[in-house]
């Protein structure tokens, strides 16, 4: 995944312990010529060296999180696939009606195996809810995994990005100083720009604007209507 001209090893930043500074020293800097240029002339609708580049990245990454399964994680994830699509649901329904049709006298020369009120079918089908339930919850574990990964990579690539844009600002700043480039942007507002964003400190901002959310009020008992304030 290439951005602002820093490509970044999707894999490898997926796999960082969340909590842990962003290691700069392991992000690659590729240097080339003619790659914007190329971009730009290349005719509307063609994908992109970059954009194929991401893709692929995206695609491998995507493909080692499933082949790094363990075959309990498989089977979850197949059950819980096959068992949201029409075809299970119509077995089901084929099963209960000829259950309940058989042991209620319904099909001649069956004898009932199961009167009612169908004991044996309620513990089935009580245990297959049982193992559906589990299977299913060690899917969206996994799955809440995966996305955990995900937003951490998204958080990496932020922080990236944003040192690499502290740096365009420094760059730019020295740029018009020598110059002597008169700028519509006060040299306060670019020592304010060109500051290292405080990932915890905004971390503690956001949970102080969420505490500070007031609660919904409790509902009004003014009159709700102008002739319920003129019967008053």
């Amino acid at each position: 995944m290439q951005r602002y001209g820093v490509k970044v090893d999707v894999r490898d930043a997926a796999l960082r312990v969340p909590g842990r500074p962003v290691e700069v020293s392991k992000v690659k800097h590729m240097v080339g010529k003619g790659t914007d240029s190329d971009a730009v002339n290349m005719p509307k609708g063609t994908p992109t060296a970059a954009l194929e580049e991401n893709v692929e990245a995206i695609r491998a990454w995507e493909r080692e999180s499933l082949l790094s399964r363990s075959l309990a994680e498989q089977i979850a994830d197949w059950i819980a696939g096959t068992g949201a699509g029409g075809a299970v649901l119509v077995l089901h329904a084929l099963w209960f009606g000829f259950w309940v049709s058989a042991n209620v006298g319904w099909i001649p020369g069956v004898t009932p195996f199961d009167r009612f009120p169908f004991p044996f079918l309620t513990m089935t089908v009580s245990l297959e809810a049982i193992f559906v339930a589990w299977f299913v919850l060690a899917s969206q574990n996994r799955l809440a995994r995966q996305s955990d990964k995900r937003s951490h990579l998204n958080l990496q690539i932020d922080l990236l990005a944003e040192r690499e844009m502290t740096a365009v600002l420094q760059l730019l700043q020295d740029i018009a100083r020598h110059l002597n480039v008169s700028t519509t942007v006060t040299s306060e507002q670019l020592r304010d720009l060109v500051k290292k964003t405080d990932v915890r400190s905004l971390t503690g901002r956001i949970e102080e604007f969420a505490d500070a959310v007031p609660a919904a009020p409790p509902p009004s008992s003014a009159p709700s209507s102008a002739s319920d304030a003129l019967a008053e």
